[in-house]
């Protein structure tokens, strides 16, 4: 694995994806919209690129010369209506199909797992377009893994297990998230198909 590109990298999965990439030892870019939202500790271990992920050209760009993708795209607070995640992923699956990059991690939600009328409805919006973006890798030829988290914690690092199309758990850690979104991208066993995961610990 020469170079990775994390998309959503200022966010919380985002940052540990980068986190965890950077102690792999992996060269890692980071596609941000605003580089001051990268911390400190990290603007001077990774290449930075600035970008709009609507934009597909600013998208193109920061795939190129990359054997990699980790999308962690997220709405932050924003719980409203939005197609910003799935809209970005068509750039980027677009982008990685005409530069000949394969392999893609992306993190959606357990609520994945659920029945529709069984999620939260202040969560409907959010789920929906994860929906949106698990169609659109699905309907790719990537070598995608799709990750669907419980609950992301602000907690110390934990190990982690997985589960293929199932939740296994009730939280994970962010650092154990962004290390299994990492870590999936040389475990050819898991391309192709959904996985749940969460703390070992539960």
């Amino acid at each position: 694995m020469e170079r990775i590109v994390v998309f959503g990298s200022t966010g919380k999965t985002g940052i540990a994806a980068v986190e965890a990439a950077v102690k792999k030892g992996l060269n890692v870019r980071a596609f941000v919209r605003d580089p001051s939202r990268l911390p400190d500790h990290l603007r001077n271990s990774v290449e930075v690129v600035k970008g709009d992920i609507l934009n597909y050209i600013d998208v193109y760009n920061a795939i190129k010369d990359t054997t990699a993708v980790v999308s962690a795209l997220g709405t932050g607070t924003d719980l409203g209506p939005t197609t910003v995640m799935s809209d970005g992923l068509k750039n980027i699956v677009k982008a990685m199909k005409e530069l000949n990059v394969e392999i893609i991690s992306i993190c959606l939600s357990a609520f994945l797992f659920y029945e529709p009328t069984k999620v939260p409805p202040i969560f409907h919006n959010v789920t929906e377009d994860h929906i949106r973006e698990y169609d659109v890798v699905k309907g790719s030829t990537l070598k995608y893994i799709a990750v669907s988290p419980p609950h992301i914690a602000d907690m110390e690092d934990a190990e982690y297990v997985t589960k293929f199309n199932e939740n296994p758990g009730r939280a994970i850690s962010k650092h154990a998230l962004g290390r299994f979104l990492v870590d999936c991208l040389t475990e050819p066993d898991r391309y192709g198909k959904m996985w749940g995961v969460c703390n070992k610990t539960q």
